[in-house]
């Protein structure tokens, strides 16, 4: 399987909920097993990703936090 994300989103600097609504907005044009990595600095943005895909069906693929960075990889489902 390849680690390389289909699509990059650079939701530094954005407050929730501006980190969910623009990965919506990516996934929406994505096609199915595409994956979306996204890059965020919302400590909020830990427990949204996770309750955003949860609620949508997608896969959160894997999670991260370093210095305040937070990276997300989701397979659009």
């Amino acid at each position: 399987m390849s680690t390389t994300a289909t699509q990059t989103l650079d939701a530094r600097g954005m407050n929730c909920p501006l980190p969910i609504l623009r990965t919506k907005k990516a996934l929406a044009s994505l096609a199915k097993g595409d994956t979306l990595a996204v890059t965020a600095t919302d400590p909020g943005s830990l427990k949204d990703m996770q309750a955003f895909c949860k609620q949508t069906g997608n896969e959160l693929v894997s999670s991260s936090a370093n210095q305040g960075e937070f990276a997300f990889v989701i397979r659009k489902s």
